[in-house]
């Protein structure tokens, strides 16, 4: 199955970005799937997330913000990266020909997508997906992060590892008990990319048809 490519208007400011739309033949809904500040929307790891997605029916429509499409590192500030996913929602919208729409993304892609919802509920969204959230920096606990996640109304599912640096798995727990319509997916061991330690013998690719199985059947419920 290949991935169609999509061009669309980021913001008036900030010009064009490109997406790859992959929907499989009897999609039920699609995600709108935004990447991790250090890698685009044609990173392995994104396209393996979207395949596995695809094999349970879930269309995606990966995405990159301006900063990756121009060849930037610097991440795009944070009222661009919004605005961005908000042209994505809505391209997701006129492609998907009706289907139900959820959004998130990897890490970065996620916590901005959920910034944009605190900001103005992304009408058309069912739900949001996060690929791990990015509660904190390397070594420097804390939840200031979420505070936003409070105010957003549609439901949330959390997918953690347990060796994520960027959110310590007590913290991302303590949050997501104070969130009634949330719901926490611990990988044991997984790191911030859902990486196991070689001794454990479990594969990426078996990671993440784990992982898509949980997304599936936490995306049947809202269909």
């Amino acid at each position: 199955m290949k991935a169609s490519k999509v061009q669309f208007e980021a913001s008036k400011s900030s010009g064009t970005v490109s997406g790859l739309y992959l929907r499989p033949p009897d999609s039920r809904s699609i995600y709108v799937f935004a990447h991790g500040a250090g890698a685009p929307m044609y990173a392995k790891g994104m396209q393996l997330t979207a395949e596995k997605l695809a094999t349970y029916n879930i269309a995606t429509f990966r995405y990159n913000f301006p900063y990756k499409e121009q060849g930037r590192k610097r991440p795009d500030p944070p009222g661009i990266a919004q605005a961005t996913v908000r042209s994505a929602v809505k391209k997701a919208v006129e492609i998907g020909e009706g289907l139900p729409i959820f959004a998130g993304g990897k890490s970065f892609g996620g916590r901005m997508t959920s910034q944009a919802a605190a900001n103005e509920p992304l009408e058309t969204v069912k739900g949001i997906v996060f690929y791990g959230f990015p509660l904190h920096a390397p070594g420097r606990d804390g939840i200031e992060r979420a505070e936003h996640l409070y105010s957003i109304t549609v439901p949330m599912l959390f997918l953690q590892g347990t060796r994520d640096a960027l959110a310590k798995i007590n913290l991302i727990t303590e949050v997501t008990d104070k969130i009634p319509n949330s719901k926490l997916h611990i990988l044991e061991g997984g790191d911030h990319s859902f990486h196991l330690p070689k001794s454990m013998g479990i594969t990426d690719d078996e990671i993440q048809t784990d992982l898509a199985k949980t997304v599936s059947e936490w995306i049947s419920k809202f269909l």
